[in-house]
């Protein structure tokens, strides 16, 4: 029977609040610079901020692929070279041997194939 008196029981939050529940009177909505910017003022219209802005590159450029209307639409020397500069790498197997992935060992893998259970056994 005391499970049913507690189910039938209303449901109080553990979260206290203090004082009366109401809105400010007054609420400032003005437009205001973020405090970590680094002008600290408003742009003077959104336009302004679109020339200046960035988004994966200026945003005010034309995308060169868009102007041809398909891939290709450019020849591929006018893309530029396609080895790596000197110290960059195209992929991770191309890195000296110390900062490539290690394998793992059967110990390892038996590891965390048991949840940490086989350190264990």
């Amino acid at each position: 029977m005391n499970a049913t008196k507690v189910l039938q029981q209303g449901r109080q939050p553990m979260i206290r609040f203090l004082g009366k529940r109401s809105t400010p009177s007054k609420v400032d909505h003005t437009p205001h610079p973020h405090p970590a910017s680094p002008t600290h003022e408003l742009p003077s219209s959104f336009a302004s901020y679109r020339k200046k802005a960035q988004q994966h590159g200026p945003l005010n450029t034309v995308n060169s692929a868009a102007i041809g209307g398909h891939i290709g639409g450019a020849a591929g020397r006018t893309l530029g070279p396609i080895e790596a500069a000197k110290g960059m790498f195209f992929d991770r197997s191309e890195l000296p041997e110390r900062f490539q992935r290690l394998s793992w060992t059967q110990a390892e893998i038996d590891a965390v194939e048991s949840g940490g259970a086989s350190q264990f056994a």
